[in-house]
């Protein structure tokens, strides 16, 4: 008697709505250009996803508006309005709201996939480093002189100066190169994040009032001396 096999049961997909689609392919383009590198070809992203190169153009019109979504999810997705609100709450010491802030911050750059685009976004000479670098100083850095400024009882101003910025880049590029090292080149680095931020942030606050509220000093000095002089 022959025996029968019975057919096998077909798997039934469950069909994705377009926003769930799209959500799909920004995720995996995130994959394959953390990979690959931003001159990745669509034509090999719709093969790793499984589509055809039409249907990825129904989504995203042109490569730049995939790299454009790519961009917004791995950079600006995880970039927490409440920073802010953080860096400037006077209610707490700034030494504290630094940590806090640097630790939730590397929480979520420091990751190999977050990393690796950045870099690969810098060698093509794409617009989303100079603007991220924007980003950076303009709601993170600039804060963070002004908070100095306030805590060393010196004038506040609307913008920060060049050699105050500069330094406010030395702790943040100081910070970031750690998980480069961790993340990217896979070095021996002290496995206690917490501990290398504080010692950078000693390092930082310690230089700041050094450096930039002794300038300040001498020149308030001046300052009222020479208001005295014109009261006299």
């Amino acid at each position: 008697m022959k025996k029968v096999v019975p057919k096998r049961a077909r798997v039934k997909q469950k069909r994705l709505s377009p926003d769930d689609r799209r959500r799909e392919f920004i995720a995996k383009a995130t994959e394959f250009f953390s990979e690959e590198g931003f001159d990745g070809g669509t034509r090999d992203l719709a093969r790793r996803l499984g589509v055809t190169q039409p249907l990825l153009y129904r989504y995203f019109p042109s490569k730049d508006d995939l790299i454009g979504e790519v961009y917004r999810t791995v950079y600006l997705e995880p970039f927490d309005a409440g920073w802010e609100k953080l860096l400037t709450d006077r209610s707490r010491p700034l030494r504290e709201r630094l940590q806090e802030f640097y630790q939730a911050y590397t929480d979520a750059i420091f990751t190999r996939k977050w990393l690796r685009i950045y870099f690969y976004a810098g060698l093509k000479g794409l617009d989303i480093n100079r603007w991220y670098i924007g980003v950076v100083e303009d709601k993170i850095l600039s804060r963070i002189v002004r908070e100095c400024r306030h805590e060393a009882g010196l004038p506040e101003q609307a913008k920060p100066t060049a050699p105050e910025l500069e330094m406010a880049w030395v702790l943040q590029s100081g910070i970031f190169y750690y998980g480069v090292r961790k993340y990217i080149f896979e070095s021996p680095v002290l496995e206690d994040k917490r501990q290398v931020i504080s010692n950078a942030l000693d390092v930082f606050l310690t230089g700041f009032e050094r450096i930039f509220a002794a300038a300040g000093g001498p020149q308030r000095a001046a300052a009222e001396a020479a208001g005295k002089v014109a009261l006299a």
